[in-house]
């Protein structure tokens, strides 16, 4: 599950820095002062770039001033300069090593760029000066959660929790730790709890979360309404109409994805999730024109392809348009199995019905790509199967329907196409086998929903930051 920080930063502003300065001849302590002042004025009202540009001339008589250092770290911080930043912020740590502060905005500024690490350690030492700290406990607990450690950060947070009751940051964090640890009873009462001091939009998408979890569909889907109610934001409007969407609801699931589409036209999952409930209620041509927008906002994001694809096998009206962004798939992804795929059966499907000389060459080359990089991939076998079935090259055709049932037994048009092509050479007891293998795997259409339903639900959990089999 993803999740913003909420680590809490102390930046010293108001402290009379001159008697730190070095001896200078040419520039009075007192306007030195003034400078820094003047710089922490413009750090608190955003103004970084004034901020620096203050504090830098002031380094070379401030070369042990604990808060000209930290301070310009932080200016540093703030315009994601962050190798500047954590110079300064180690010095300030050199200058003050038993101060919790600045190694908590060290810490802070190592996470930022990677080096978790070294921002544990930092985190750690900070509660090691402070261990009754609210802070120092908080932060510690946050950096756990954020690098997937909930077992150590729950005791933390609860610690924090019992320092700080009306902490709502961190009751939020412990009440998502209980969450994503299964703990769904503690997490739910924590959460309402929460709820009645500060009521808030992610707090019941959490709860709409933690019920989800619980198999509690109709409070999940409530939940979730009153989140994107009370905040209509990008991320409670997908989860609403995911939670439609996954329980098979399309009609509402329609609508909340429209919404959230009109409201955030530029966010391609939105439009992935309307494109596929539109087409989870048949309404192909639709779903191709959401699809189709949403594979402009994001030309690389393979899983509007994957369900562009299936919106195109059912309404191949808009061939030209659909062609050109498997052209551009294809083109950008090179190496990528699945987007020679896709760009080879959308030019078959859309050209084949009106132009009967069409270079067949090409699709089986881009097809031929395909299986070369990804040999696994039963569906590119199949359907080189079926182009040189189509050319009665059965030598060919037999081999790649073989590999394709090899790969997955419950291909049925693959068994009833492989037998197809036994009979042609005159294998009949084989074909008969086939045959029967597809009459059994069409008699049972389970796998192919439940294929279908672990396809959107894993759209859905990695647009939401997580993985499918969540906690």
């Amino acid at each position: 599950m993803s999740k913003r920080p909420r680590f809490r930063l102390v930046v010293l502003c108001s402290l009379m820095v001159w008697g730190t300065f070095a001896a200078a001849e040419q520039i009075q302590r007192q306007e030195l002062d003034r400078q820094y002042q003047s710089a922490a004025a413009d750090y608190e009202a955003g103004r970084y770039a004034e901020a620096a540009g203050k504090l830098e001339p002031l380094l070379p008589y401030a070369t042990k001033s604990f808060e000209v250092h930290e301070l310009l770290g932080m200016v540093y911080a703030s315009l994601s300069q962050d190798e500047k930043a954590i110079d300064q912020l180690k010095t300030a740590v050199q200058l003050k090593p038993a101060s919790a502060i600045a190694r908590t905005n060290l810490a802070a500024s190592l996470l930022h760029i990677g080096k978790a690490a070294l921002a544990g350690e930092q985190f750690r030492e900070a509660l090691a000066l402070e261990p009754h700290s609210f802070d120092a406990n908080h932060n510690l607990g946050e950096f756990y959660v954020q690098t997937g450690k909930l077992a150590d950060a729950r005791p933390l947070l609860e610690e924090a929790q019992r320092i700080q009751p009306d902490s709502y940051g961190n009751g939020y964090d412990l009440a998502m730790a209980d969450f994503l640890l299964g703990r769904l009873d503690e997490a739910r009462q924590a959460a309402k709890d929460l709820a009645k001091r500060k009521d808030t939009g992610e707090l019941h998408n959490l709860l709409g979360q933690i019920e989800e979890k619980d198999g509690k569909f109709v409070a999940a889907a409530n939940e979730y309404e009153t989140a994107a109610h009370m905040d209509p934001s990008e991320d409670n409007l997908f989860d609403w109409g995911s939670e439609m969407l996954l329980h098979r609801t399309y009609e509402p699931a329609i609508a909340i994805f429209q919404q959230g589409a009109q409201r955030y036209p530029k966010s391609p999952r939105l439009l992935i999730g309307l494109g596929l409930a539109l087409y989870s209620r048949g309404k192909y041509e639709e779903a191709v024109k959401a699809l189709l927008t949403a594979s402009d906002l994001s030309p690389s994001d393979a899983r509007c392809y994957l369900f562009l694809s299936k919106a195109y096998d059912s309404s191949p009206n808009q061939a030209d348009e659909v062609i050109q962004r498997f052209r551009r798939y294809a083109e950008l992804e090179p190496k990528n199995a699945l987007a020679q795929y896709y760009y080879a059966m959308s030019l078959w499907k859309g050209k084949r019905a009106e132009d009967a000389s069409l270079d067949l060459k090409t699709i089986e080359s881009l097809l031929q790509k395909s299986v070369a990089l990804d040999d696994a991939l039963a569906e590119a076998h199949v359907q080189l199967g079926n182009l040189y079935a189509d050319q009665h090259q059965y030598d060919k055709s037999i081999p790649e329907y073989e590999r394709a049932v090899q790969l997955n037994p419950n291909l049925s048009d693959a068994h009833y196409r492989l037998g197809t092509e036994y009979v042609h050479v005159g294998q009949k007891q084989r074909a008969q086998q086939e045959f029967a293998i597809y009459q059994k795997l069409r008699a049972d259409h389970l796998a192919e929903v439940d294929k279908e339903r672990a396809e959107v639900q894993q759209f859905v959990y990695a647009a939401k930051g997580i993985d499918s089999g969540k906690p």
